[in-house]
């Protein structure tokens, strides 16, 4: 029994840390990523739609590049 609560646990400490890494990757991505073109609307929608998939793709894939691009 004790297992389980400390499974319990771990998932909800888990989930609130994709929770909290999704949204900032949301909040990163409407506030840095430049205005120019559609890149920051379909990096929003995949992020918002692809939850925390999505929050990792920004992550390793667009976020390197604007910040190698823009500086921030």
């Amino acid at each position: 029994m004790e297992i389980a609560i400390l499974l319990l646990l771990m998932l909800v400490v888990l989930g609130i840390a994709a929770l909290g890494f999704w949204f900032w990757m949301l909040v990163d991505c409407l506030s840095k990523e430049p205005s120019d073109g559609n890149d920051k609307v379909v990096w929003t929608l995949v992020i918002f739609f692809f939850n925390v998939l999505g929050a990792l793709l920004y992550f390793f894939i667009r976020r390197p590049r604007r910040k190698q691009l823009h500086g921030h």
